[in-house]
Protein backbone atom coordinates (compact mmCIF):
# COMPACT_ATOMS: atom_id res chain seq x y z
CA UNK A 1 0.00 0.00 0.00
CA UNK A 2 1.10 3.52 -0.66
CA UNK A 3 1.67 5.82 2.32
CA UNK A 4 -1.27 8.08 1.54
CA UNK A 5 -3.71 5.15 1.70
CA UNK A 6 -2.58 4.04 5.17
CA UNK A 7 -4.31 7.01 6.77
CA UNK A 8 -7.56 6.23 8.50
CA UNK A 9 -9.54 6.89 5.33
CA UNK A 10 -11.85 3.92 5.67
CA UNK A 11 -14.52 4.22 3.02
CA UNK A 12 -17.28 1.72 3.54
CA UNK A 13 -19.46 1.31 0.48
CA UNK A 14 -18.90 0.45 -3.16
CA UNK A 15 -16.22 1.51 -5.59
CA UNK A 16 -17.59 1.19 -9.13
CA UNK A 17 -14.82 0.81 -11.69
CA UNK A 18 -15.59 1.72 -15.28
CA UNK A 19 -13.56 0.02 -17.96
CA UNK A 20 -10.06 1.36 -18.58
CA UNK A 21 -10.02 -0.19 -22.07
CA UNK A 22 -12.70 0.02 -24.78
CA UNK A 23 -13.90 -3.42 -25.81
CA UNK A 24 -15.88 -6.39 -24.54
CA UNK A 25 -15.81 -7.42 -20.87
CA UNK A 26 -15.66 -11.21 -20.50
CA UNK A 27 -15.19 -13.64 -17.59
CA UNK A 28 -11.65 -14.30 -16.35
CA UNK A 29 -12.10 -17.94 -17.37
CA UNK A 30 -11.54 -16.84 -20.98
CA UNK A 31 -7.97 -15.73 -20.24
CA UNK A 32 -5.60 -18.45 -21.52
CA UNK A 33 -3.40 -18.28 -18.42
CA UNK A 34 -4.28 -20.21 -15.24
CA UNK A 35 -2.90 -17.49 -12.94
CA UNK A 36 -5.70 -15.22 -14.18
CA UNK A 37 -8.39 -17.74 -15.21
CA UNK A 38 -8.24 -19.57 -11.88
CA UNK A 39 -8.13 -16.31 -9.90
CA UNK A 40 -4.77 -17.10 -8.29
CA UNK A 41 -3.88 -13.40 -8.28
CA UNK A 42 -7.31 -12.08 -7.33
CA UNK A 43 -10.81 -11.44 -8.62
CA UNK A 44 -11.68 -9.49 -11.73
CA UNK A 45 -12.76 -9.47 -15.33
CA UNK A 46 -11.01 -9.42 -18.72
CA UNK A 47 -11.40 -7.08 -21.68
CA UNK A 48 -11.10 -8.05 -25.32
CA UNK A 49 -9.75 -4.66 -26.43
CA UNK A 50 -11.13 -2.74 -29.39
CA UNK A 51 -8.25 -0.24 -29.34
CA UNK A 52 -4.76 0.02 -27.90
CA UNK A 53 -5.27 2.58 -25.15
CA UNK A 54 -5.57 2.23 -21.37
CA UNK A 55 -7.17 4.98 -19.28
CA UNK A 56 -7.38 5.50 -15.52
CA UNK A 57 -10.76 4.25 -14.30
CA UNK A 58 -10.56 6.31 -11.10
CA UNK A 59 -8.51 9.03 -9.41
CA UNK A 60 -5.51 7.48 -7.69
CA UNK A 61 -1.81 6.79 -7.76
CA UNK A 62 0.27 4.60 -10.05
CA UNK A 63 1.44 2.09 -7.43
CA UNK A 64 3.63 0.39 -10.02
CA UNK A 65 4.35 0.54 -13.72
CA UNK A 66 5.75 -2.90 -14.49
CA UNK A 67 9.30 -2.71 -15.89
CA UNK A 68 8.31 -4.35 -19.19
CA UNK A 69 5.56 -1.70 -19.60
CA UNK A 70 2.76 -4.23 -20.26
CA UNK A 71 0.98 -3.73 -16.94
CA UNK A 72 0.19 -1.08 -14.37
CA UNK A 73 -1.17 -1.22 -10.83
CA UNK A 74 -3.35 1.68 -9.69
CA UNK A 75 -4.29 2.41 -6.10
CA UNK A 76 -7.48 4.18 -5.06
CA UNK A 77 -7.51 6.35 -1.92
CA UNK A 78 -9.52 3.61 -0.18
CA UNK A 79 -6.53 1.27 -0.50
CA UNK A 80 -8.18 -0.85 -3.20
CA UNK A 81 -5.83 -1.67 -6.08
CA UNK A 82 -6.37 -2.62 -9.71
CA UNK A 83 -3.89 -4.48 -11.92
CA UNK A 84 -4.37 -3.76 -15.62
CA UNK A 85 -2.39 -6.44 -17.47
CA UNK A 86 -2.36 -5.94 -21.26
CA UNK A 87 -2.29 -9.30 -22.99
CA UNK A 88 -1.01 -12.70 -21.87
CA UNK A 89 2.72 -13.47 -21.74
CA UNK A 90 3.37 -9.96 -23.07
CA UNK A 91 6.24 -9.60 -20.59
CA UNK A 92 8.16 -11.52 -23.28
CA UNK A 93 7.94 -8.47 -25.58
CA UNK A 94 10.23 -6.58 -23.14
CA UNK A 95 8.32 -3.35 -23.61
CA UNK A 96 8.16 -3.48 -27.40
CA UNK A 97 4.77 -2.24 -28.59
CA UNK A 98 3.97 -0.49 -25.28
CA UNK A 99 4.15 3.25 -24.66
CA UNK A 100 3.52 4.24 -21.04
CA UNK A 101 2.21 7.75 -20.40
CA UNK A 102 2.71 7.58 -16.62
CA UNK A 103 5.37 6.46 -14.16
CA UNK A 104 5.31 4.77 -10.76
CA UNK A 105 4.24 7.31 -8.14
CA UNK A 106 2.26 9.56 -10.50
CA UNK A 107 -1.12 10.80 -9.34
CA UNK A 108 -3.74 10.22 -12.02
CA UNK A 109 -7.28 11.40 -12.68
CA UNK A 110 -10.12 9.26 -13.99
CA UNK A 111 -10.00 9.29 -17.79
CA UNK A 112 -6.28 10.06 -18.01
CA UNK A 113 -4.33 8.09 -20.63
CA UNK A 114 -2.04 5.60 -18.85
CA UNK A 115 -0.53 3.73 -21.77
CA UNK A 116 -0.85 2.90 -25.42
CA UNK A 117 -0.21 -0.54 -26.87
CA UNK A 118 0.10 -1.95 -30.37
CA UNK A 119 -2.55 -4.66 -30.77
CA UNK A 120 -1.09 -5.74 -34.13
CA UNK A 121 2.39 -6.16 -32.59
CA UNK A 122 1.02 -8.35 -29.79
CA UNK A 123 -0.95 -10.50 -32.24
CA UNK A 124 2.04 -10.68 -34.60
CA UNK A 125 4.07 -12.11 -31.69
CA UNK A 126 1.43 -14.84 -31.38
CA UNK A 127 0.22 -13.62 -28.01
CA UNK A 128 -3.36 -13.13 -26.79
CA UNK A 129 -4.31 -9.48 -26.43
CA UNK A 130 -7.10 -10.17 -23.89
CA UNK A 131 -6.50 -7.82 -20.95
CA UNK A 132 -7.18 -9.00 -17.39
CA UNK A 133 -8.31 -6.43 -14.81
CA UNK A 134 -7.48 -7.86 -11.40
CA UNK A 135 -8.23 -6.67 -7.87
CA UNK A 136 -5.26 -8.28 -6.09
CA UNK A 137 -6.09 -10.73 -3.32
CA UNK A 138 -5.22 -9.87 0.27
CA UNK A 139 -6.03 -6.15 0.35
CA UNK A 140 -7.75 -5.23 3.63
CA UNK A 141 -9.85 -2.48 2.02
CA UNK A 142 -11.61 -4.99 -0.27
CA UNK A 143 -14.47 -7.17 1.00
CA UNK A 144 -15.95 -8.42 -2.30
CA UNK A 145 -15.48 -7.99 -6.04
CA UNK A 146 -18.28 -8.32 -8.58
CA UNK A 147 -17.58 -8.44 -12.32
CA UNK A 148 -19.86 -7.01 -15.03
CA UNK A 149 -19.69 -8.40 -18.56
CA UNK A 150 -20.65 -7.03 -21.97
CA UNK A 151 -19.79 -4.03 -24.12
CA UNK A 152 -17.45 -1.74 -22.25
CA UNK A 153 -16.79 1.90 -23.10
CA UNK A 154 -14.14 3.87 -21.21
CA UNK A 155 -15.58 6.11 -18.52
CA UNK A 156 -19.12 4.84 -19.10
CA UNK A 157 -19.60 1.12 -18.54
CA UNK A 158 -18.83 -0.44 -15.15
CA UNK A 159 -16.76 -3.64 -15.28
CA UNK A 160 -16.12 -4.15 -11.57
CA UNK A 161 -17.84 -3.21 -8.34
CA UNK A 162 -15.68 -3.45 -5.24
CA UNK A 163 -17.37 -3.59 -1.83
CA UNK A 164 -15.06 -1.65 0.47
CA UNK A 165 -14.39 -2.41 4.14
Amino acid sequence: MLPWSRKSKKQAGDLVITTPVNGLAVPLERVPDPAFAERMMGEGVAIEPAEGKVYAPFDGVVAQLIKSKHAVILEHESGAQLLIHVGVDTVSLKGEGFTPRVETGDRVKAGQLLMEFDIARIVEAGLPVITPLIVPAGIDAVLEVHAHEGEAAVGIDPVLTIKLA
